[in-house]
């Protein structure tokens, strides 16, 4: 079936576009895109709509296989089409491990089968992310992954790192670092300084990131493979990419929505779902944050969405586990406290959650051309909505958004063409 998207505000950032135009979309692609088409067999009213790219978030965690009562690939394929993304890389962290061909075949099945938009699996680095033997990285390169991580785990082994580095120089695909030296954040629960002092939780100090983002950067420069530093938390985490960036390494990072809008000052209330890591930081970091993406420093905003159920979460703030989900509130988030405060236009954080990602992954997506695939989101910048924990289509609820009122509701994604999330209220 034919679709046609009429009149809606065409963002494109891989191409500068930001016009008012119509969009038709046949056989999954997207086969025209100019002004006044005629109608087709179904047409879609944007006007007064963005119409961009379908997001593409290049840190999901979506726990299966092993944790399907927090999410599946199902599950988190629906909250990410409701917030707009058409396109998720799914961390290794699962049980068993994404860390051999068999596990990589698995996410593609049941994406296949039971999912709603495109997943994308990345292997980890090393065996059952230990750390101490390089995982199947070629068998698992041509099973599909997109990327290589430890993510939950930073590689302490320099040798096993640098080697990991030399090895993916073979396949072209990056290299992700969950930079953390966990000597330094041990036990950890919240940023160490003033507000870890009078609320007696131990803290995990900036130094434990950025100890470990200046070796990857250094072994990066030796080996001249790009790395790409996750949900990036200190400012001084953003100078170190900066200095890197400036002296030629090819690095690239991340931060995510909750990192450039909560701070430490957050867990005074001991909301369990206030605990993510890395910790949230203090007003300066958050500043620097903002500067590292209107200046280019960071060029990816990814959800980190960490789904957990309600039994670990309402434990107590030592003992509950680190994470959030985010898939469904990041847009919101980023048109709030990015947009809105004028940190960047509509275009270059649409770029950030689109076309960016893309080239970082090397994959063929985030941009809206004749031919491409027809991946969008339709969302509407003039409507607010409220965050709502029963509204939630994640298994899991652990948000600290909850009961926000937020600017940039999703009126429709499309995934190849076939409209997979229309908002019915």
């Amino acid at each position: 079936m034919s679709l046609l998207i009429k009149g809606g505000r065409v963002i494109d950032p891989a191409t500068n576009t930001d016009e008012i135009m119509d969009i038709l979309l046949e056989k999954g692609e997207i086969k025209k895109i100019s002004k006044n088409i005629d109608s087709c067999e179904e047409t879609l009213n944007a006007s007064g709509k963005i119409v961009s790219p379908g997001l593409i978030d290049m840190h999901t965690h979506l726990r299966e296989p092993g944790r399907e009562d927090e999410e599946t690939i199902q599950s988190g394929t629906y909250a990410a089409a409701r917030g707009g993304f058409t396109t998720i890389c799914c961390m290794p962290n699962t049980t068993p491990t994404i860390d051999n061909p068999s596990v990589v075949k698995f996410i593609y099945e049941k994406a296949r089968k039971e999912g709603i938009i495109e997943v994308l699996p990345i292997g980890a680095i090393s065996k059952e992310r230990k750390g101490e033997e390089l995982s199947e990285m070629g068998r698992m390169w041509k099973a599909g992954v997109v990327a290589f991580s430890d993510d939950g785990n930073w590689v302490e082994n320099t040798y096993l790192m640098r080697r990991a580095l030399e090895y993916v120089k073979m396949f072209n695909l990056p290299l992700i670092s969950h930079c953390e030296d966990k000597t330094l954040s041990q036990d950890g629960v919240m940023n160490e300084g003033y507000f870890s002092t009078i609320l007696g939780l131990k803290g995990i100090p900036r130094e434990a990131e950025e100890v470990a983002i200046f070796r990857d950067i250094t072994l990066s420069k030796m080996t001249g493979s790009p790395l790409h530093v996750a949900h990036l938390s200190s400012a001084g985490s953003v100078k170190l990419i900066e200095q890197a960036k400036k002296s030629g390494i090819k690095v690239s990072a991340e931060v995510t929505p909750h990192h450039f809008t909560l701070t430490e000052k957050e867990v005074t209330s001991f909301n369990p779902n206030t605990r993510v890591n890395p910790p949230l930081r203090g007003e300066k970091d958050l500043i620097a944050l903002k500067e590292g993406l209107k200046n280019e420093i960071i060029e990816v905003i990814a959800t980190d969405h960490a789904p957990h159920s309600q039994e670990e979460k309402e434990s107590d703030y030592v003992s509950a586990p680190f994470g959030i989900i985010g898939l469904e509130t990041a847009l919101s988030l980023v048109i709030k406290e990015l947009v809105e405060k004028k940190v960047l236009s509509l275009i270059q954080a649409l770029s950030k959650l689109t076309i960016n990602p893309a080239r970082i992954l090397k994959i063929d997506r985030g941009r809206i051309k004749e031919g491409a695939k027809a991946n969008l989101v339709i969302f509407d910048l003039n409507k607010n909505w409220v965050v709502r924990k029963e509204d939630f289509l994640s298994k899991s609820k652990n948000s600290p958004f909850i009961g926000w009122t937020l600017p940039g509701v999703v009126e429709w994604t499309i995934f190849e063409g076939r409209i997979v999330y229309r908002n019915t209220k």
